[in-house]
């Protein structure tokens, strides 16, 4: 019986997943091979499909495949393919690790004839300038450096992508990345490493064009003004990480008037010649930034605040707007073009901020020191998406672990515009792990409900980690909301716990890998480690979250709120999906392999049995095991680990009996001896 194209396609993935992956050392996985049918189907019918995939599913290898065969198996998708990713790591993997070996699995089984190539593109300032570089280099000649910064610098000279170096000071990498507009008359403008790359990704031939969210919608923001575009032209559109695609939008359909920004101007200007014009402008951008400076500021972390026009403000904004624009009178003939449109683009920010344009929500982005930027964004970013993205009629994929808020797709598709466009198809792949077995969730019984910050509140919050750590014997991840909470909770317990004791501080990726090392710690974390971080295997197995994470209020949201007949609308359509996609996040740290096994304690007293969040905590979380009995929580440990969970800790930390080492199950007479002597010590 002869099949079509589309069946054809479909039996060839079957042959992928079942027969050649594993053939190389991958394992089968039904979700998986079900979540690439839906993504085949999808292309082949040049649809826009929204994928959520479990944790464990393998998203990356669905819908690489699910491309390479719409591609194979219809001449109009025969173009390159577009995936845009929120992280620079995913990026890295896909172009290292995934698509190397698919192209030379799927070649030796006769899928393709052709090797599958890639491109990672991405905004020039990421990239190094061969003349400022050898500028740079010649200025620190002769002068006392930091080593590793400096050693950081000379590897430059081997590599020209920014991102592949560590140890680069933010000052080295401002002074050499490649400028916002590129000089004509630049002597290395035919060997530039970077101008090389832009030739070679814009004319090479290339299966994947690979890029942040970023710069997929600047180059639909290129297309739309009939400017160059970007990225080479696409038949498909893969938007991977596309929970955050509405941030990205955020950040490109608007605009952010900065201290950075005035100085990199300033630097453009004095190297034209044009000096006295800088110093002029400088002195009303440093009167403008003075007017809304928060002085004595010492925050956790950046803040959000409402845009309010002081007489003083007012001021200041007008006089700057009015330098700006006699600027590109007086260096019209004087200062390159596209500096004259560098200077009116930054003379339009400030018009808008000054005349408070409707259509921009305008606020405040402070910093930990309370310096200012003036920050606008659009106030339609689905409309803003609609057009830039999906009016173009190409098949498109939008995948993440976390799309769902609760068991809707809804809050997601309005948000990326999606909502009046037709042929709209959504699909979602359970995780294969059996939560069911392996994980319990834990609620607090009989807890006080305490004011929020309150010495009460902190206290509970402290007594009930240290009863956990206790249950679990370590391995603790307590993922926090607030970084003031974190640091309130860690001054109580630090001096409590049985097991080293990290606090994670913004980034700080030397805690993450010391946490890894020591096999058995507690870390509090807070941040961007409710997403994007790996901890397989016993590492973590117990997860405690002391708070639901809700959205912190600031000017965006409140702009939001407007569009609702009443605050409690406003609430379960936009806050509570917020705070579940969120959880979801957070709680995929719990299980990250087929094998794991772990605790999750939500310690918020509205997500318990009878709380105000109880339903929509268990709607975004899959079915699993619930109680209320910390007991219950240590059964589920000792049940579940083995003799080597219990002794992956310091020494002098004695979280088991001899008693309960005997019952565990152990029968080498060595190892039996070892826990003798150290539960002796």
């Amino acid at each position: 019986m002869l099949m079509n194209t589309t069946e054809r396609a479909h039996a060839e993935a079957e042959r992928i997943f079942r027969v050649i992956l594993p053939e190389n050392g991958l394992a089968v996985r039904d979700e998986q091979i079900v979540l690439c049918h839906a993504m085949l189907d999808s292309l082949l019918h040049n649809t826009i499909a929204l994928c959520e995939a479990g944790v464990g599913i393998g998203k990356t290898y669905a819908y690489l495949i699910a491309c390479i065969l719409a591609r194979k198996y219809s001449l109009g998708l025969n173009r390159p393919v577009v995936i845009s990713t929120s992280s620079v790591a995913l990026q890295e993997t896909m172009v290292e690790e995934y698509l190397p070996f698919l192209s030379r699995v799927l070649l030796s089984g006769g899928i393709i004839s052709e090797p599958l190539t890639a491109c990672v593109r991405k905004g020039k300032e990421r990239f190094v300038c061969d003349e400022r570089f050898s500028q740079r280099l010649r200025a620190i000649a002769g002068k006392k450096k930091n080593a590793r910064q400096l050693a950081a610098l000379r590897s430059l000279m081997l590599h020209y992508d920014l991102d592949t170096v560590t140890g680069l000071s933010d000052f080295d990498r401002r002074q050499i990345c490649v400028p916002k507009v590129c000089p004509k008359n630049c002597t290395r403008r035919d060997t530039c490493r970077y101008h090389v790359y832009l030739r070679q990704a814009q004319t090479g031939a290339v299966t994947f064009q690979i890029c942040n969210h970023n710069y997929l919608l600047a180059d639909a923001m290129h297309r739309q003004q009939g400017i160059h575009p970007l990225l080479k032209e696409y038949g498909i559109l893969i938007v991977d990480e596309a929970h955050k695609l509405t941030d990205a939008a955020c950040q490109m359909y608007g605009e952010r008037l900065s201290q950075q920004a005035f100085e990199d101007l300033y630097t453009l200007l004095e190297k034209e010649k044009c000096g006295p014009a800088a110093q002029s402008l400088r002195e009303k951008s440093d009167r403008l930034m003075t007017a809304f400076q928060k002085e004595n500021a010492d925050w956790e972390d950046e803040r959000r605040l409402p845009f309010v026009l002081t007489a003083a403000r007012r001021k200041a904004l007008k006089e700057c707007e009015c330098v700006f624009r006699a600027a590109q009178v007086d260096l019209c003939e004087a200062a390159p073009r596209w500096l004259i449109h560098r200077l009116g683009s930054m003379e339009s920010a400030l018009r808008l901020f000054w005349e408070q344009d409707a259509e921009y929500i305008l606020y405040l982005q402070y910093d930990r020191e309370g310096c200012p930027s003036l920050c606008a964004t659009s106030r339609d970013i689905p409309r803003q998406l609609r057009r830039a993205l999906w009016s173009q009629r190409i098949p498109a994929l939008l995948t993440s672990g976390t799309l769902k808020a609760g068991m809707s797709f809804e809050p997601v598709i309005r948000q990326v515009g999606l909502g009046t466009v037709q042929k709209v198809q959504t699909f979602s792949a359970p995780s294969p792990f059996d939560y069911e077995k392996n994980c319990l969730l834990y609620f607090p019984a009989g807890r006080e409900k305490a004011p929020k910050d309150s010495d009460q509140e902190i206290n509970q919050i402290a007594e009930e980690i240290l009863r956990l750590v206790e249950a679990t014997c370590g391995h603790t991840l307590v993922l926090f909301t607030a970084y003031s909470l974190m640091g309130a909770v860690y001054n109580l317990v630090k001096n409590q716990m049985p097991v080293p004791l990290m606090e994670v501080w913004r980034n700080s990726q030397d805690t993450i890998r010391q946490f890894k090392r020591e096999q058995n710690a507690v870390l509090f974390a807070a941040g961007s480690c409710w997403e994007g971080i790996d901890f397989p295997g016993d590492m973590v197995s117990s997860l405690i979250i002391p708070r639901l994470p809700f959205p912190v209020p600031d000017p965006i949201r409140e702009a939001q709120r407007t569009n609702y007949m009443t605050l409690q609308d406003y609430i379960q359509d936009v806050i509570v999906p917020e705070m579940q996609v969120k959880l979801r996040q957070g709680f995929g740290r719990a299980l990250r392999t087929e094998t794991d096994t772990c605790t999750v304690a939500i310690l918020d007293h509205r997500a318990a049995p009878g709380g105000k969040y109880h339903k929509e905590v268990m709607d975004a979380l899959p079915p699993l095991p619930v109680t209320r009995q910390v007991e219950d929580v240590n059964e589920f440990i000792r049940a579940r680990k083995g003799p080597d969970y219990f002794f992956a800790y310091r020494r002098d930390a004695k979280c088991l009996n001899e008693k309960e080492y005997a019952q565990s199950g152990s029968t080498d007479a060595a190892e039996v001896r070892t826990a003798r002597y150290y539960l002796r010590r």
